[in-house]
């Protein structure tokens, strides 16, 4: 059998778990003559892959001693088969295995993250990378960065990208007078700078922020920059809420300091919704030239990039088009099978060395 980690099904979605779910929604019930299985811990599940798979559930200990503990366990138990795992740090001690890694965010800024996980990240990483097989990733940015970094061998990394899912789309709603901005509420999404350049705007337009508190994050509050009748914190929202915000907003920014793939633009574009982004990390490749790009890092840029678009219709005309373009790039599907052929190449591997 091949195993994959299902811990994700118990964890609130953000991009990491939607990547895992969405991959595995598409991957056959068989690859060669060997049954995909899925394991994950004994807590509440609060996401399913399809209504005829049922988890093994098992395990006593908290998710993440289950993962380095019980989960290994299980797999010597069974034949150390072939342990896929697409969120999270995973066995790192268990060698017979596909790694995902998404970014190197908690290496090169510690700072942005809680002392605990940034240290369990820093220490574990580099030993699961060693001891993987192969490693997937999201970007050519982040299979670059790996192989610079920890000196990985770049045939061993291996990209396959994200996509939207098929909620996000263009509901043709009348678009409103906001801008939107959705992400994690941490440091790296710079979203005091994204508050700060927008209070420089004269504008009639509001700023609708949408996101959620991460515990690994290092202590980060919005709370005194959210002063402005004109600026609405809305906090997590459901994916109906998240689509329909989507549809009516003018503009989307993501003005994020680090990303090694940046699912929400692409959400956002498959929406119709206009983008300005990043000019940094993986966010150029992903997004090439289908938006408005800013400098992060100076708040004249972002602040002129939003002026540029509230001004200028046919350059927003243009962005959405562009995005439906860009969008058609990726593909669920595609990722699926590129991951199926990973599968494929590494048990095929394997059986030639035994």
């Amino acid at each position: 059998m091949i195993v994959v980690n299902a811990k994700f099904l118990t964890q609130t979605i953000t991009g990491v778990q939607r990547y895992a779910l969405e991959i595995c929604k598409r991957l056959p019930r068989f690859i060669g003559e060997e049954e995909v299985v899925y394991v994950s811990p004994k807590a509440p599940l609060i996401n399913s892959i399809s209504k005829d798979i049922v988890p093994i559930h098992f395990g006593r200990l908290p998710a993440s001693l289950w993962e380095q503990i019980e989960l290994p366990l299980f797999l010597i138990k069974n034949g150390s088969p072939l342990l896929i795992n697409l969120a999270g740090v995973g066995p790192v001690f268990y060698s017979n295995k596909i790694m995902a890694l998404y970014d190197l965010a908690f290496k090169h800024h510690p700072e942005w993250f809680s002392f605990s996980f940034q240290k369990v990240y820093n220490i574990l990483i580099p030993i699961g990378l060693k001891n993987s097989i192969k490693v997937i990733t999201d970007s050519y940015y982040v299979k670059e960065d790996i192989n610079r970094t920890y000196g990985v061998n770049l045939n061993k990394i291996e990209v396959i990208y994200a996509a939207p899912s098929k909620m996000f789309y263009n509901q043709n709603l009348k678009r409103e007078k906001f801008i939107l901005t959705v992400s994690s509420i941490d440091p790296r999404k710079n979203l005091k700078a994204v508050i700060q350049s927008f209070k420089n705007l004269d504008t009639d337009y509001k700023l609708i922020i949408v996101g959620k508190r991460n515990h690994i994050f290092s202590n980060f509050d919005l709370e005194d920059e959210i002063n402005d009748s004109k600026i609405n914190f809305t906090g997590y929202l459901s994916d109906e809420k998240l689509v329909e915000l989507y549809n009516k907003a003018s503009i989307f920014i993501y003005a994020s300091l680090f990303e090694g793939f940046g699912m929400p633009p692409l959400e956002a574009q498959a929406c119709g919704c206009s983008c300005i982004v990043s000019n940094t990390t993986s966010l150029p490749e992903v997004y090439q030239g289908s938006v408005e790009y800013c400098s992060p890092e100076d708040n004249e840029s972002i602040t002129a990039a939003m002026q540029e678009l509230i001004e200028n219709e046919n350059k927003r005309v243009d962005l959405k088009k562009s995005g439906f373009e860009n969008v058609l790039r990726f593909s669920w599907s595609t990722s699926a099978n590129q991951l199926q052929k990973v599968i494929e190449q590494t048990t095929y591997e394997k059986s030639a060395n035994t």
